[in-house]
């Protein structure tokens, strides 16, 4: 099967290296040396050392062995992210926001070591000191990790390239297909809908006006009641960027407020918010924070559609209504209800940055698809189902977290195959979406690092290396 590895490496980069960040021993400090430098950016020889020893664990976890040294590997990979940082900060990519990540990594490191004094005496530092070394790694780890996605992401393929890729493919490159389920459902929202819209914008008026009047900072506010996972922990603010990578609502509200303004209550497709803007754009970059809020409901509310929908299933068993047209009728999903209720991979496409440049639909759903980015509930109702049957009533959510209640049809069960281009063109097309971008990577990387300053010391120059124009 077709390997993943130069698009992910970042990724596993920041993870061992943000999991064992700093080397704690004193026979590290007192040995530790520069072994390469990369433009501006040194590579520690305690990092490599480091790295390469938790590289060889998480693949001994997974069973996978590599036949390089783990040494010339591990160094090669950091050298690919102080690359990539140098190049970022070349092109003055906007900064990360950091700080929500160094904290947990941070906390975390004090609960494995027992206490902030325990931490202390292993690093041989200060808590404080400790802090900023961290959140210079992890900037650095994020810097890359944005940089290397500014290099793909104008990638895309075509319906040819992806044709051309199956045919080139060998026997044993073919993905295996697990079984996959066909589906359809009806869904409905709590009647009280409105209402609880209401009582939500009710609540941020309260919140807007205890910040305008000082009894309240919009950051304390976000951190504690704001239900965006991305920015609550950084006191509501977004990573800086241009008003198109926002959603529209919230985009034009941005662009109407001056620096320190608190906006009017905007809904957008995530529920409601209101919206600070922190300073004036630079660059055409928005800075800004916000408090999101949904609507939330009683018991009683969200049992309504359950009781709703459980009668419209009993109908459908009594063949009193096809589930087609009690889809037209009753669903109150719009994606949906035309098709008679047939669910596809839209709503997880829009909103899934990876697949930006998948443009081909699918019904069928994998195991992994639901427990990843859709509801675990569809899985566990359709597993108890025969074809055709239709399901008891559930609660769920919605990709956005809007609660909400639906029955589900099994339509079909797709049992474990090779991918073929017919029935599968979803799962060819990423790989060879990922085919290309890996190839345009690596083009540009290797372009890089002809052009820039690179020092290996002699112990490593004879390793192997990917790109052998390391070496200089």
């Amino acid at each position: 099967m077709l390997k993943k590895k130069t698009l992910a490496v970042l990724a596993v980069v920041a993870v061992i290296m943000s999991a064992g960040v700093l080397t704690a021993q004193k026979r590290q400090v007192v040995l530790d040396r520069v072994v390469a430098v990369v433009g501006g950016s040194a590579v520690l020889y305690s990092e490599v050392e480091n790295y390469a020893e938790m590289l060889v664990e998480q693949r001994r976890q997974q069973g996978f062995t590599s036949d390089r040294d783990p040494m010339n590997e591990s160094l090669e990979l950091l050298m690919r992210q102080k690359l990539l940082y140098n190049q970022a900060l070349l092109d003055s990519l906007t900064p990360p926001s950091v700080e929500s990540y160094v904290e947990e990594q941070l906390q975390g490191m004090i609960a494995e070591a027992g206490s902030i004094a325990e931490l202390e005496s292993r690093q041989h530092m200060a808590i404080f000191n400790y802090r900023e070394i961290l959140r210079q790694r992890i900037t650095e780890q994020e810097y890359a990790r944005s940089m290397q996605q500014q290099v793909i992401s104008n990638v895309v393929v075509t319906p040819g390239e992806v044709e051309r890729f199956y045919k080139e493919l060998k026997e044993d490159e073919l993905p295996l297909v697990p079984e996959q389920y066909v589906y359809a459902q009806i869904v409905r929202f709590p009647a009280s809908q409105e209402d609880a819209k209401r009582r939500t914008r009710e609540r941020l008026l309260e919140m807007r006006e205890r910040i305008i009047s000082g009894k309240s900072s919009m950051s304390v506010l976000a951190r504690t009641y704001s239900l965006d996972p991305g920015s609550a922990m950084r006191g509501g603010e977004l990573s800086p960027g241009p008003l198109s990578q926002l959603t529209k609502p919230y985009a034009d509200a941005l662009e109407k407020l001056k620096p320190g303004q608190i906006s009017e209550v905007v809904e957008t497709q995530f529920g409601f918010h209101i919206i600070e803007l922190i300073d004036e754009p630079k660059n055409g970059l928005y800075r800004s924070r916000h408090i999101l809020l949904r609507p939330t409901y009683s018991n009683d509310e969200l049992m309504e559609p359950v009781k709703f929908l459980d009668s419209i299933a009993n109908l459908i068993r009594k063949d009193s209504i096809t589930f087609e047209k009690a889809a037209m009728d009753f669903s109150e999903d719009n994606l949906t209800r035309m098709n008679g209720g047939l669910v596809t991979n839209h709503d997880f496409l829009m909103s899934s940055p990876q697949y930006a440049n998948v443009k081909y639909t699918a019904t069928k759903f994998r195991r992994e698809d639901f427990g990843n980015d859709r509801s675990l509930q569809d899985y566990g109702a359709l597993t108890k189902l025969k074809v055709g049957e239709v399901s008891e009533a559930y609660m769920s959510e919605d990709l956005r977290g809007n609660e909400l209640s639906k029955i589900v049809k099994l339509l079909e069960i797709i049992p474990t195959h090779v991918a073929t281009l017919d029935e599968d063109y979803t799962t060819i097309e990423e790989m060879a979406l990922t085919d290309k971008q890996d190839k345009v990577f690596k083009k540009w990387l290797a372009e890089k690092i002809d052009g820039l300053y690179v020092y290996i010391s002699p112990e490593f120059r004879e390793g192997e290396f990917e790109f052998p124009n390391w070496v200089k």
